[in-house]
């Protein structure tokens, strides 16, 4: 094989390793970054602490949440329906969660579900991927409205009365 074409060779072994390396970086950097329109809540409805109003230390009453079921709406439990009875839910892969994902993108503890004056709250438990209610990913307890698709992995859920 003579010197010019042995060059060449090199040049173009040289030039696929560079698309294959350029190719990487683009998928990793697309894959790691968020929506443009994924605000953090948390940010913005923040409060000081001392402005935050106290909590009442016990409720006499129970009042009554909206929503009475979580439905899962996609993902490979689709269909699956939770009863909601004013109790806490927990999603995650662990075994005690309530509703147990096998999901490579949930973490163990994920998120969990609570009733808090008559809404339903939803609460990301630092989790490596997020807790996300339609395109915006949570970070301090938010309440979770009735209809809002809430995706936790490949899952996505829903409060329906």
């Amino acid at each position: 094989m003579s010197e010019l074409a042995l060059t060449l060779v090199r040049l173009g072994f040289l030039t696929l390793l560079w698309v294959f390396v350029l190719a990487t970086v683009l998928v990793l950097r697309r894959d790691l970054r968020q929506p443009a329109d994924a605000r953090p809540l948390g940010r913005e409805r923040r409060a000081p602490k001392a402005a935050r109003p106290p909590r009442p230390a016990k409720v006499a009453k129970q009042q009554k949440v909206k929503g009475s079921r979580l439905v899962v709406i996609e993902g490979p439990l689709k269909g699956t329906i939770i009863p909601l009875e004013n109790v806490q839910v927990t999603i995650g892969r662990a075994p005690d969660s309530t509703l147990v994902i096998d999901d490579d993108y949930a973490s163990s503890r994920h998120s969990r579900i609570y009733p808090s004056e008559g809404s339903w709250v939803v609460e990301d438990l630092g989790s490596t991927n997020g807790t996300w209610i339609d395109r915006t990913r949570i970070t301090s307890p938010t309440v979770l409205p009735v209809g809002a698709p809430l995706r936790i992995g490949r899952t996505t859920l829903q409060i329906q009365k």
